[in-house]
Parts: structure tokens; C-alpha cells; sequence
């Protein structure tokens, strides 16, 4: 059952991906996702940290007066 159940989900993605345009606009839209992500690196809070002041998951001061 597995490697025919394997077997039938690789053919449809086969299928999907002719659909879509074939293998070639796979490789197309990683190399235009590799290039994006290359060129907005420095926009990327996970690449060059949040400034303290603008980061909304900082834990909450305490208030002063309790």
C-alpha cells in the first residue's frame, strides 16, 4: 500500500507541475525567490535584529509606582 500510494501522489505532482509550466519555471521561481531573498536581506528583522525601542515582543516594564 505505501509505495502505491507513494507511487500515485508522484504522479500527480508530475502532473501539477506540468500544469503549471514544467521542471523549468521550478527552477525559474526558486532562482527569483533566492534573488528576492538576497536583495532584502537587510529589511530582515531575523538577519539584522529589531532596535529595542520598535520591538513589539519585548517583555513589559513594570510599573513604577507599585
Amino acid at each position: 500500500h505505501g509505495l502505491e500510494a507513494q507511487s500515485s501522489e508522484n504522479k500527480r505532482l508530475k502532473e501539477v507541475i506540468r500544469m503549471y509550466g514544467g521542471e523549468n519555471s521550478v527552477s525559474q521561481a526558486a532562482a527569483e525567490l533566492q534573488q528576492y531573498c538576497m536583495q532584502n536581506a537587510c529589511k530582515d528583522a531575523l538577519l539584522v535584529g529589531v532596535p529595542a525601542g520598535s520591538n513589539p515582543f519585548r517583555e513589559p516594564r513594570s510599573c513604577a509606582l507599585f
